[in-house]
């Protein structure tokens, strides 16, 4: 008798069984990417921010909480030097468009950080310009000496100063840098917010002032020159460490970083309040690396627990504890306990 031929239907159906496998393996993991990517706990995983048109327009525009602390700097440093709104919605889409608002350790040849200079053409050190401070400085610094820039189209302004092989692509940003401008320059009240986040640690009152003093300048904050000298030498920390101790179980009041506003706004000078709109939601922006719980200016308040994409109004009493010496309304901000 004749050894039985195996039967052509066993392989066929392990091929079967092993397609249907890695078919199942590939639908798991998807759906664990889904669950995590976008899943109830993906908002905690992954905190963002918003900013909305102060124009009743409905415009908005979502950003990562990463991009944030860049912007928030680049509009700061340009407020700084005495810039205008324009000049910062032109370095922000400029920042937009090279880097996605990262701070990028690689490039296009010798490109990096966030406006992607390059060392070989005289923009400053690789350490230099991956400091967002230094880099935004040198880009308003050149965009500051073109003619006429804040009558320019945009594309035309940063072009001047870029040199990019594709200049019509900073033209795409424009609506959205206008969005973060507006906000981080003070213009639009309340209109940065960053997503409901309970900070990983606690906070330090000494880095927010060392961020405030590394963005701003050392006269953003009042005191004592030994003072304004120690936090100006911790500025050079960009990454603040966890506190412990003490300071951890402090109550609110020990947390607390009370920054004056020169001149609240008011109904014949609605310009004064800028300031403070752009303190606070400088603020706010850097609420997830500066382990915050709270900001809060002319009477209205951002936590991060619970209210994370809103500003919600509070009582008098509570808005007093950021009162200057002269009555005028300071930016309170809170770090984590």
């Amino acid at each position: 008798m004749g050894v039985p031929e195996l039967s052509p239907s066993r392989p066929s159906r392990r091929r079967r069984l092993l397609r249907l496998g890695a078919a199942l393996t590939v639908s798991c993991a998807l759906a664990g990417y889904l669950a995590v990517r976008f899943g109830p706990d993906a908002q905690h995983a992954r905190p963002g921010c918003e900013v909305v048109s102060a124009d009743g327009d409905g415009a908005t525009y979502s950003f990562g909480a990463d991009q944030a602390v860049n912007a928030a700097t680049i509009a700061a440093v340009g407020t700084s030097r005495g810039m205008p709104e324009r000049a910062v919605t032109i370095a922000l889409a400029t920042a937009l468009q090279e880097s996605g608002l990262r701070n990028l350790d690689h490039g296009d040849r010798d490109s990096v950080g966030l406006f992607q200079q390059r060392p070989s053409q005289g923009w400053g050190t690789v350490a230099q310009i991956m400091d967002p401070v230094y880099s935004a400085g040198k880009f308003y610094q050149r965009l500051d000496k073109v003619d006429d820039y804040a009558n320019l189209p945009l594309t035309v302004a940063a072009q001047k100063v870029q040199r990019s092989a594709f200049p019509e692509a900073y033209a795409k940003h424009e609506p959205d840098a206008a969005l973060l401008a507006a906000a981080l320059t003070g213009r639009a009240e309340a209109a940065l917010t960053c997503e409901s986040t309970v900070p990983d640690g606690p906070g330090d009152p000494s880095a927010v002032r060392a961020a405030l003093i590394r963005d701003f300048g050392a006269s953003v904050l009042p005191g004592a020159p030994e003072a304004r000298k120690k936090a100006t030498t911790a500025a050079a920390t960009t990454t603040p460490a966890p506190v412990a101790g003490t300071l951890a179980q402090a109550p609110a009041r020990a947390r607390t970083v009370v920054v004056p506003v020169a001149a609240p706004a008011t109904a014949k000078d609605p310009k004064a309040g800028r300031r403070g709109w752009e303190l606070a939601q400088w603020a706010v922006a850097h609420a997830s690396v500066l382990h915050l719980s709270e900001v809060a200016y002319a009477g209205r308040e951002w936590r991060a627990s619970g209210t994370g994409h809103t500003w919600r109004e509070i009582g008098a009493e509570k808005s007093a504890g950021a009162r200057q010496a002269d009555g005028a309304e300071g930016v309170r901000i809170v770090t984590a306990p």
